[in-house]
C-alpha cells in the first residue's frame, strides 16, 4: 500500500523556491510513498462561507477539498512574506478545515518546510502554517522541520533536487510524514 501525500505550495512565483522544493520532494519520494503537487491554489478564491454552499462550492475550491480528501497526508511549503505565511497557502488550509471538525484536513498527519531568502529560511512562516493546519484540524508533526536560509543565493544555479544536504533533509520529513500517515 502507497502513502498518498498532497504537496501545497505557497508561492505562485514562476520560479519559486519552495515550488521547486516541492519538485524534489516528490523527485526524491522514498518507495511507496507519492506525492502530488496541487496545481490550482492561485484559482481558489478567498475563502467565504457565503459561497461555501453544497452545490455552489467553486469549482477550483471543490477541486482541491476532492484532492485532500483522496490523499494521506499533507506536505506544505512555505515561503516568509512580511514574516508570516502566504495568504495563498492560508486559504488553501481555511478551505480544507471546512466544515470545521470534518473538513478534508481533519486528523491528517501534516508537516511543513520551505525556504526563504532570509537567515532563517522562513521559520515565522513555517511556525504560523504548524498553528494554522493544527487549529484547522490537521494532526501536525510539530517536531518535524526543515528551513532552508539564503534561498536566492542556494538555489540560483542548483536545483533542490540536486543539493545534498537538502535531499537528506526532505528524506527525513518524508519518512516522518508516511510513517505516521501509514500509522
Amino acid at each position: 500500500m502507497s502513502v498518498r501525500i498532497l504537496a501545497l505550495v505557497g508561492s505562485l512565483r514562476a520560479g519559486s523556491h519552495n515550488r521547486q522544493l516541492a519538485e524534489a520532494a516528490a523527485k526524491h519520494a522514498p518507495a511507496g510513498v507519492d506525492i502530488e503537487i496541487f496545481e490550482g491554489l492561485a484559482d481558489v478564491p478567498f475563502y467565504n462561507e457565503d459561497i461555501d454552499v453544497e452545490g455552489s462550492v467553486p469549482a477550483a475550491a471543490a477541486a482541491l477539498r476532492a484532492a485532500a480528501a483522496q490523499t494521506d497526508a499533507f506536505l506544505l511549503f512555505s515561503p516568509e512574506y512580511n514574516g508570516t505565511m502566504p495568504a495563498v497557502l492560508k486559504n488553501a488550509i481555511d478551505w480544507l478545515s471546512r466544515p470545521f471538525g470534518a473538513g478534508a484536513i481533519s486528523a491528517k498527519p501534516v508537516a511543513v518546510v520551505g525556504t526563504a531568502f532570509g537567515q532563517y529560511g522562513g521559520v515565522w512562516a513555517q511556525d504560523d502554517a504548524r498553528k494554522v493546519a493544527g487549529i484547522a484540524g490537521g494532526a501536525v508533526l510539530e517536531d518535524v522541520k526543515l528551513s532552508i536560509p539564503g534561498s536566492v543565493t542556494r538555489f540560483a544555479e542548483l536545483h533542490p533536487a540536486d543539493d545534498a544536504e537538502v535531499v537528506t533533509g526532505l528524506s527525513e520529513v518524508l519518512s516522518a510524514l508516511s510513517e505516521k500517515a501509514a500509522a
